[in-house]
């Protein structure tokens, strides 16, 4: 491993523990809730906004800090975006009212929406080359789901040990230190710069849009219902907003959001995927959390340590098998693969009797999640960014980041307020409260099993394999002449390669030779990265 490739390595696990800072600050939550309620006497509906001001603000944000990454540099949104959350925690922790602990929570969303949106944005301009990127991605899918059962461990563990407050305070640690790295080991490369015009008028479009759907989703829908007057008319203003938002991008001269990125159906598809599989997986957890709660009577630490296999078996196969699987039967096989495995999992889950055993019951479902979360999400992302130029990684990233979290919220109220009138029902009838709660849990997990199908239906219709056909034959040598120092991003024929800025270069192969003129970038279709910064072999 050369000296640079070491480098590369380095800034990405420094990007990873920047995820990890940010998957800890959701996840050590979740279990302190009853704590928090307890201490800051909050009521059982005023509780839900230590969890909704920070969805609010992160699902709402993420988009344009993502394109704020494109424009003022992804490095320094990324630490900027770490000096927040981490200020916003210590906040969090020293709080002694509702309000404080609320707003700092939304600041923390932003914070949080500053950071994650650019990450896999840095790590496809860093790894272009297809093999390269599927490990790196698989690396940064493992910490993810690492981080998420950590966060779950490490919340029970100092909610019981300390109080409430340390699940904040740990952050600080983690989140400076990755700040210090990062400017140490991530190349800080400059923006685009605002030379041209900011896009004011779409970022508040969008950022409004997205804020309000995600609190329409997260607060109305989930306590008046999908149908009530109050959900309608703020889900028509958010779809309003956002279609205005689509206007104004098709005819800004200097867009926030190109709509050219929609122009792939994998990139199109991918993010459908997304918000589905996403589904999927929060009803696996959300569901399956209450379930041993409430029903079993697991406590928070036990809680954590039952949810281990998903993450474990989730983590393995990204770091160490599915970029070697998407690299045989190509990333839309080994995608659909796993999202049959969740389907089917959700499916077992639904099974599961009031007098359910771990290991019969619940131990299967976990892993067949995590081995089908392990084999779908590092190749989605992979889709989802493969349409991305080294001008539009940032707002790409953020896009997929943002209907991840639409995906959650989504499932989050929807499967709230359905297993809610589930289990109203069933007790109306004279069940005991566990059968009731379990049957409510069961119609959830079929409705999130439909999801995730649906999911495989996009992933069979929708994706495609890149073809090559267009570029020279395999095997052939491809040689840009011009400044090869200019030359930063190479790709499949789906992800096309990215030459620029230059004047003028010329394109040669067996079979062509021809100049090309331009200014700021040109895609050159169906090269990949040879031995040198200026040549290129075609071929998957």
């Amino acid at each position: 491993m050369t000296t640079t490739d070491r480098s590369r390595w380095i800034a990405l696990y420094v990007l990873c523990a920047g995820m990890l800072t940010i998957v800890l600050g959701v996840t050590v939550v979740n279990v302190a809730l009853p704590n928090i309620q307890t201490d800051l006497g909050f009521s059982p509906s005023s509780l839900a906004w230590v969890v909704n001001a920070y969805l609010i603000a992160f699902g709402g944000l993420l988009l344009l800090a993502g394109r704020l990454g494109d424009l003022l540099g992804r490095r320094r949104t990324f630490l900027f975006g770490l000096v927040v959350f981490c200020g916003a925690s210590i906040v969090c922790g020293l709080s002694q009212t509702q309000l404080t602990l609320v707003n700092a929570r939304f600041v923390q969303g932003c914070g949080g929406a500053l950071t994650s949106a650019v990450i896999l944005g840095m790590i496809i301009t860093m790894f272009p080359r297809p093999q390269e990127q599927a490990k790196a991605i698989g690396v940064f899918a493992f910490v993810a789901s690492v981080g998420g059962a950590v966060g779950l461990l490490a919340g029970g563990a100092l909610t019981q040990a300390i109080n409430w407050h340390w699940i904040f305070f740990i952050n600080v640690p983690i989140g400076m230190t990755t700040a210090v790295l990062a400017r140490r080991h991530v190349k800080d490369e400059a923006g685009a710069g605002v030379a041209g015009g900011v896009d004011v008028s779409g970022a508040l479009l969008v950022t409004s849009a997205l804020m309000l759907g995600v609190f329409t989703i997260v607060k109305p829908a989930a306590e008046y219902g999908w149908g009530s007057g109050r959900t309608l008319g703020l889900a028509a203003l958010s779809t309003a907003l956002l279609a205005a938002f689509v206007g104004r991008e098709a005819t800004a001269a200097n867009p926030l959001m190109p709509l050219r990125i929609f122009r792939s159906r994998n990139v199109c598809g991918a993010n459908i995927i997304q918000v589905l599989g996403v589904a999927g997986m929060f009803a696996t957890f959300f569901l399956g959390a209450l379930y041993v709660q409430k029903v079993l009577y697991y406590d928070p630490l036990k809680i954590g340590f039952a949810f281990l296999p998903v993450s474990a078996l989730m983590g393995i196969l990204s770091l160490r098998y599915t970029d070697r699987l998407t690299a045989r039967f190509g990333a839309r096989q080994v995608c659909t693969t796993g999202l049959i495995l969740m389907a089917g999992a959700l499916a077992l889950f639904a099974q599961a009797p009031v007098g359910g055993g771990y290991w019969l019951h619940i131990f299967p479902a976990l892993a067949i999640t995590g081995l089908g979360a392990g084999l779908c999400f590092p190749p989605l992302m992979g889709l989802a960014m493969s349409g991305a130029t080294a001008q539009d990684a940032g707002l790409t990233s953020g896009l997929i980041n943002t209907t991840g979290q639409v995906g959650g919220a989504l499932a989050l109220a929807m499967l709230a307020t359905t297993t809610s009138a589930r289990t109203a029902h069933l007790s109306a009838t004279g069940q005991s409260s566990a059968a009731a709660l379990t049957g409510g849990y069961h119609l959830g997990f079929w409705i999130s099993a439909a999801l995730v199908l649906g999911g495989v239906g996009v992933a069979l219709t929708v994706l495609r394999t890149p073809d090559a056909s267009a570029a020279p034959a395999a095997g052939e040598l491809a040689r840009v002449d011009g400044p090869a120092q200019d030359v930063f991003a190479c790709g499949s024929s789906d992800s096309p390669l990215q030459v620029g800025p230059c004047e003028r270069a010329t394109v040669s192969s067996a079979a062509t030779s021809k100049e090309l003129d331009f200014q700021n970038t040109m895609s050159i279709q169906g090269f990949r990265c040879g031995q040198g910064r200026d040549e290129w072999q075609n071929g998957q």
